[in-house]
């Protein structure tokens, strides 16, 4: 029996088998994580006092949301999933949750994440959160992950808005910086999951997902990173001359922003064998750095504007 024929039996588990770091799994901590971080960061920068109370509330519920939307896209892929090998490890692959149950576990969590949320906090808030998930599991799962090369442009919406929800939460209105941020993340989503691509395209082609690579081919895949990275260096930079963040940010962007373009530029350049896998690895492994760097200055700053103000 093979690995696939042997993964296609377990698709149907035993309910007993579950346990709680399966159900943890099912929530993709790595990405929750994420998720939890660019709220902060889109919470600490909004300029109004709100109370600990409630910014812990609305850290929790964007986190569950995010779980939530998680364990749906789990439930809803387990075809996808199995055939993957980076994938299929997870607990649906592997035969610990059924299906249904983590479509349930997901319902469950995306439904008390945004009515507390809407409830304690604010509905604008609420909806957007509500907003965030349907996207993140109707339109990007459900449509466009199985339909269009694009799946990962137009779906990394989902996740460039939690910022935006956590600055709804806390002043109860939109602004420039929070789509400032909104914008940062959603052009560095296709250079960063591209340059995965690009190492794993036989596990996409296997589970027939139409990612760029497997679609137009590495070549054009090289060419679209090359310049969604341009436009992403150049918009996450913008907001120090155009007075939205101070110069720490704006330095900081410019120097992590050329090491981006650098490792671009060497992707593009390198086009087969090992040094041309190393070089979207090397991105790919960047990519996160410096999505983390950049918003880790802006929280950075706004604890060191606090201290100032209390200590003076």
């Amino acid at each position: 029996m093979s690995v696939v024929e042997h993964h296609a039996v377990d698709l149907a588990p035993r309910i007993s088998e579950a346990g709680v770091a399966d159900y943890i799994a099912l929530l993709k901590p790595r990405v929750m994580s994420l998720v939890v971080f660019t709220a902060l960061v889109g919470l600490a920068i909004a300029p109004v006092h709100f109370h600990p109370v409630l910014a812990i509330t609305t850290i929790l519920c964007i986190a569950v949301g995010g779980g939530a939307s998680g364990a749906m896209n789990m439930a809803l892929e387990g075809d996808i999933d199995v055939l993957m090998s980076r994938t299929a490890n997870r607990p649906i692959p592997r035969g610990r949750i059924a299906a249904g149950e983590a479509l349930a576990f997901g319902l469950t969590l995306a439904f008390f994440s945004v009515m507390t949320l809407g409830i304690l906090v604010n509905w604008l808030a609420g909806a957007l959160l509500a907003f965030t998930i349907f996207f993140y599991v109707v339109i990007y799962t459900m449509w466009l992950k199985r339909w269009t090369a694009q799946n990962i442009v137009i779906g990394g919406a989902a996740g460039a808005l939690p910022p935006v929800v956590a600055w709804a939460a806390a002043t109860g209105s939109l602004s420039p910086e929070p789509v400032i941020l909104f914008l940062i993340i959603f052009l560095w989503t296709p250079p960063h999951f591209w340059a995965l691509a690009l190492f794993r395209t036989d596990d996409y082609k296997r589970a027939n997902v139409p990612m760029l690579p497997n679609v137009a081919g590495p070549d054009a895949t090289r060419l679209q990173i090359l310049l969604y990275t341009v436009v992403l260096v150049s918009v996450a930079a913008a907001p120090w001359p155009l007075g939205y963040f101070d110069a720490v940010y704006g330095v900081t962007s410019l120097v992590l922003g050329a090491i981006m373009l650098a490792l671009a530029v060497n992707v593009y350049r390198r086009r087969t064998g090992a040094e041309a896998n190393r070089a979207t690895r090397a991105l790919f492994k960047f990519s996160i750095l410096y999505l983390f760097m950049l918003f880790a200055v802006l929280l950075l700053e706004v604890m060191a504007s606090a201290l100032a103000r209390a200590i003076w």
